[in-house]
């Protein structure tokens, strides 16, 4: 195991294309199925050649969802053993996905991600001295490996920055990425809508409340969005002028899935789906004032393995005739709510 420089070891993430002219990042094609490939395979990649080659490393991973599958995706292409802790009421579907690609070990303890995690650290982590904990979210090593996805964006929209980016915030990894490559392109202006569902609005919240704040419950149908509580960093970023946060309903993120399968023949999840929200019925106009036919707005299709067409059909039978709205396009589309800035 190990490697002996930065060039012989492979990257466990890869470039994705950019589909215009409202342009999709389409993250839904890494390697484990979501943007988490970026953030946790750069720091698992790190903490490999911050070794000595051979280093027997373990790594380690409470989340039970896209980043634990993130973990052990790049841990097995690069040939080290992974585990996952994960709580009770994560879906056997994810913890056969988690297995599927090459998980050591998953172990299911506790009711929440926090009581997991703190199993992981104390009772799991603490007895491998070559063990690695991999965060889902707040990592300096996570954010720039986000980052990475604006360098790809420079070169793909040759150069010229786009007018608004959209992306869903959980914990806020990958608008931390976001908002770091924007920086060093030299694009910190561009405009950022930072999507979140009702249920699951930690940054929302905080910005409210002008400091970070914990949510009580989660309770979105977006679960991959559900982090109780958002990064530090993603909070200071939030702030910037050039940044709206944004807050749609469970059947808009529903209506994002539906619309993006039908349309565009790609299947994401809810966490996914509240984006793609946003460029249906005349929200993105309103959200972003200014925008004409030439403008070029990027919507970042963070993926997510949590989703099969059953789920698909049955979130259209749920919320397909809710919230309909006289004048809109289709009636069975729910209706616009964005929260107060």
């Amino acid at each position: 195991m190990g490697s002996t420089g930065e060039k012989e070891l492979p990257k466990p993430w890869i470039e994705t294309p950019l589909v215009d002219r409202i342009f999709l990042k389409l993250e839904n094609l890494q390697p484990s199925g979501s943007f988490k490939s970026r953030g946790i395979g750069n720091l698992i990649r790190n903490a490999i050649l911050a070794r000595p080659a051979g280093t027997p490393l373990h790594f380690y991973s409470s989340s039970g969802g896209n980043a634990g599958l993130a973990c052990v995706t790049a841990a097995t292409s690069l040939c080290y053993p992974s585990t996952v802790c994960v709580p009770l009421s994560t879906s056997p579907l994810m913890i056969a996905k988690i297995r599927s690609v090459g998980a050591t070990n998953v172990i299911q303890v506790g009711a929440s991600w926090h009581e997991a995690d703190l199993h992981l650290r104390e009772n799991v982590l603490a007895k491998d001295a070559n063990g690695v904990y991999v965060p889902p979210f707040d990592h300096a090593d996570i954010w720039a490996g986000a980052a990475g996805m604006v360098e790809e964006m420079e070169r793909q929209l040759e150069y010229q920055a786009p007018d608004a980016i959209v992306c869903s915030v959980g914990g806020g990894g990958l608008f931390c990425g976001i908002c770091q490559g924007l920086d060093t392109a030299g694009w910190g202006g561009v405009r950022i809508l930072a999507v979140e569902t009702e249920g699951a609005e930690s940054l929302h919240a905080s910005l409210h409340a002008g400091e970070v704040v914990t949510l009580g419950q989660i309770s979105s149908i977006a679960t991959s969005l559900g982090a109780s509580r958002v990064a530090d960093r993603a909070f200071e970023y939030a702030q910037r002028h050039c940044v709206t946060s944004v807050v749609l309903s469970d059947a808009e993120a529903a209506m994002g899935m539906w619309r993006l399968a039908d349309d565009e023949r790609v299947l994401v999840e809810a966490a996914c789906g509240v984006s793609v929200a946003v460029c249906y019925d005349g929200r993105l106009r309103k959200l972003v004032k200014g925008l004409t036919p030439e403008s070029r707005v990027v919507i970042v299709l963070c993926g997510g393995s949590n989703v099969t067409l059953e789920i698909l059909a049955g979130y259209r039978e749920k919320y397909g005739s809710k919230g309909a709205v006289a004048g809109t396009m289709n009636e069975m589309v729910p209706s616009t709510w964005t929260a107060p800035r």
